[in-house]
């Protein structure tokens, strides 16, 4: 057992002076190292991060720019076809003349153009270039573009990307595109009516741009979004859709043209943001933090070598300095370790001045100590043993004189059996109360002394009551302090069921419950209120009416005193129902081990608790 524990304090000892020496001047050094490290590092973060910053706001700009001359080319189809086509004709009679002009505008801008078309106020198409079939009914007045047109028709409106649904070409191909949708006046038989200019942009060069700058493969992206946070493009555009991913468009759409830092599902990015013209729309450059530092990686592991180095050096150093400094020190530890662990040795004394002193001083407090505990545990047995007697002397042998009395008057009346039986209860009792000077006997004695008792005091009261043990044998090899029974019958006699015309009834039972041993002695009799019934276990200068004098105080304390506050007596009662004591014990086989360590007042048991929580705060702070 010692060996093991040497083993694990050897295993927990701290590092000790000549570590920390070592780790002190380490640390500074390493600290100092850090610090320039740290500096230097910080320094080409930020000049990186404001590269990587600036190099895509001028990749935006000019991407905006391109945007912007694609959106005016819109715009200005729109303008050539509105001005110089729509407002000069009449469509009831220069129907050609205007399908003239819109073709030639067609086949001048067809690279990026995908349709031209007219429609009046009610969603009737008046004219369309190229010459396609419409599709039927596509519900013109409900789709978005016209909607936006007819509400606000000042304004130029541009559309998010769509799949165009209005013609037919007969290829069964779908094409995606950006509508521009405006009001126009149109004039019919010389009347003007309003009507709705739908411009359909092709959207793979839109498409083609954002491609462009989104080659980069260091994490950093681009996408557009309208002035609503609608996406016109991403290239994630296809898990978003899925909802695999999401983007933080909504708030990008808000914000002014500037750079920004934000926290988005726990990734912390920088977010620029830039307007285009005409449209409100937003293109927005997302870049992560840790593309800011995909280049600063050799950087890292030069400052990571150069301390390495650092630490190498300074720990030949150190250790030189360090071990002439502890080696006393690491030697008084050790013998002291050795001390606590149960050798005993002499502490060392060497070194310099200050450590012979101190352990001169630690072998003298050792010395000390070991003498105190010695008086303390010796003292401590003296007093439980004081205690138990004291304890034991209030038992007084009144109801004695009561039983000897009785004897004389059967012996006068000539009732020699019944003096011969009293006689004999009487030897029982004295012999387990004497108990060769004993303090803890077993449950079966303890029961057999109360069962004579009770045999003398049915004779004394003339049977005017009954007395019945229903005791489980498996209790009767346990521990009980003796003559805790006795002081709780004779309450029950004196102030339960003796008032009691031969009707009173006295069980006593018992039982193992778990790791507890339980005894009750129940009574019949007149009860008493609950308030009177927890003072018999707390006012111990209560003045008894009768009987001993021994109060169930002095029961409670003999119990405890052995066995501890986790046990004692608990009384229920209520008046006119009767009283029942439950006595509650540990479950501890009667050996003559355990009875003499009980006997002593638990000493041993304190003294191993002692050692066991000293061990314990000792590997702790260790």
């Amino acid at each position: 057992m010692k060996d093991k524990y040497i083993a694990r304090l050897e295993k927990l000892k701290p590092e000790g002076i000549q570590s920390t020496l070592m780790i002190a001047f380490s640390v500074i050094s390493i600290s100092i190292m850090m610090v320039i490290g740290i500096v230097m590092y910080m320094w080409f973060s930020m000049s990186t991060r404001q590269e990587v910053v600036h190099t895509s706001r001028t990749m935006m700009e000019q991407t905006g720019e391109n945007l912007e001359d694609y959106l005016i080319r819109m715009r200005q189809i729109s303008d050539v076809a509105y001005y110089n086509v729509v407002k000069e004709n009449d469509f009831s009679d220069q129907s050609e003349k205007i399908q003239e002009g819109m073709n030639l505008l067609y086949e001048a801008n067809r690279d990026n153009l995908r349709s031209i078309v007219i429609y009046n106020n009610y969603g009737s198409l008046l004219a369309a270039e190229p010459i396609v079939s419409q599709k039927e009914d596509p519900n013109v007045t409900k789709q978005e573009w016209f909607i936006q047109a007819m509400d606000e028709m000042e304004n130029m409106h541009f559309s998010t990307p769509h799949i165009q649904n209005l013609f037919d070409d007969g290829t069964q191909r779908y094409y995606w595109v950006i509508s521009l949708s405006r009001v126009v006046e149109l004039t019919n038989r010389g009347e003007s009516q309003l009507g709705v200019l739908l411009v359909d942009m092709d959207y793979s060069g839109i498409s083609q741009m954002m491609t462009q700058i989104n080659s980069t493969s260091s994490g950093q992206y681009y996408y557009l979004c309208d002035s609503s946070g609608k996406i016109i493009y991403h290239p994630k555009q296809i898990q978003i859709s899925d909802g695999i991913i999401s983007e933080n468009n909504k708030a990008a759409a808000q914000w002014d043209d500037n750079v920004y830092d934000e926290y988005f599902e726990g990734e912390h990015r920088k977010v620029i943001v830039n307007t285009v013209s005409y449209t409100g729309w937003k293109l927005v450059g997302v870049i992560p933090y840790s593309t800011f530092t995909h280049g600063m990686a050799d950087l890292r592991y030069f400052i990571i070598i150069l301390i390495l180095l650092m630490v190498m050096m300074l720990m030949v150093i150190n250790r030189v300095i360090s071990v002439r400094i502890s080696r006393p020190i690491l030697k008084l530890n050790d013998s002291v370790v050795e001390y606590e662990a149960g050798e005993k040795p002499s502490i060392y004394i060497g070194g310099s001045q200050e450590i012979r002193h101190l352990g001169y001083s630690i072998q003298k407090s050792y010395e000390q100590i070991d003498l105190l505990m010695k008086e303390i545990v010796w003292e401590q047995n003296e007093r439980r043993k004081s205690e138990l007697e004291a304890l034991q002397s209030q038992i007084n042998p009144h109801f004695l004189y009561n039983a000897l009395e009785s004897i004389t008057w059967m012996v006068e009346g000539e009732k020699n059996d019944e003096a011969v039986f009293m006689i004999s209860q009487l030897a029982k009792l004295f012999r387990i109360s004497l108990s060769k000077g004993r303090t803890v006997i077993t449950v079966r004695d303890e029961l057999q002394h109360a069962e004579s008792y009770m045999n003398i005091q049915k004779i004394r009261y003339k049977n005017a009551f009954s007395v019945t043990f229903d005791v489980d044998p498996a209790v009767y090899s346990y521990c009980i302090v003796k003559l805790i029974l006795q002081p709780i019958l004779e309450n029950a006699i004196n102030y339960g069921v003796s008032g009691l015309d031969d009707s009173g009834e006295i069980k006593i039972t018992g039982k193992l419950e778990g790791e507890r041993i339980i005894l009750a002695v129940e009574d019949n009799g007149i009860g008493m209120p609950k308030e009177e019934a927890d003072l018999l276990l707390t006012d111990s200068q209560r003045v008894q009416k009768k009987g001993s004098g021994v109060g169930l105080v002095n029961v409670k304390n003999r119990i405890q005193i052995l066995f501890g506050k986790a046990y004692g007596l608990v009384i229920e009662s209520e008046p006119d129902e009767g009283t029942t004591v439950f006595v509650h014990l540990p479950a501890v086989p009667y050996t003559e081990e355990n009875r003499t360590i009980l006997e002593q007042g638990r000493a041993i048991f304190a003294e191993e608790e002692n050692e066991n929580k000293t061990k314990n705060r000792k590997d702790e702070k260790q």
